[in-house]
């Protein structure tokens, strides 16, 4: 499936991310949704640390440098592959019924994903409190990453 840019799908695209019933909710349910993802990376990290334990004992102890990063390698995989698949959300967004759009129609991929998933941790760490403020006066309730990266997040069910 090939996807081309062209004025007339955005404009269509962009109309229709106009509605305000895509909205309705979305901020309460992102932020649940945050909470649910966070939970199930931080449960996935547990077999990946047994796994880099084994790997520490093979390597004699050079795999043990893999732990500070633990986080991220568990992290970055589940937003790319679920934020970026075919679902366009991850599994705690599709518990929340949200889902990401991207502006001009096409679907986000992986890089995306990750771009995304990195934005919203590294502009959390500098402007936390105007992340979600942002939803306040930003058009379709976008965070400030979403606003960069020409994404919202709108409802699926």
């Amino acid at each position: 499936m090939s996807h081309s840019y062209s004025p007339e799908a955005e404009s269509r695209t962009v109309d229709a991310l106009n509605d305000i019933a895509l909205y309705d909710g979305v901020r309460t349910r992102r932020v649940l949704a945050f909470f649910i993802d966070y939970a199930i990376v931080l449960a996935l990290c547990v077999p990946v640390a047994v796994l880099i334990f084994f790997i520490g004992i093979f390597t004699l102890g050079l795999g043990f440098f893999l732990y500070p990063i633990l986080f991220l390698l568990v992290a970055i995989p589940y937003i790319g592959l679920s934020l970026g698949g075919p679902n366009q959300a991850t599994p705690g967004m599709r518990m929340m019924g949200v889902r990401i759009a991207r502006l001009d129609g096409r679907p986000v991929d992986f890089m995306l994903a990750v771009v995304h998933g990195v934005l919203f941790w590294a502009l959390n760490a500098v402007l936390t409190p105007f992340i979600l403020l942002a939803t306040l006066v930003l058009d379709r309730k976008q965070a400030v990453h979403d606003w960069l990266l020409g994404t919202v997040v709108i409802r699926s069910q």
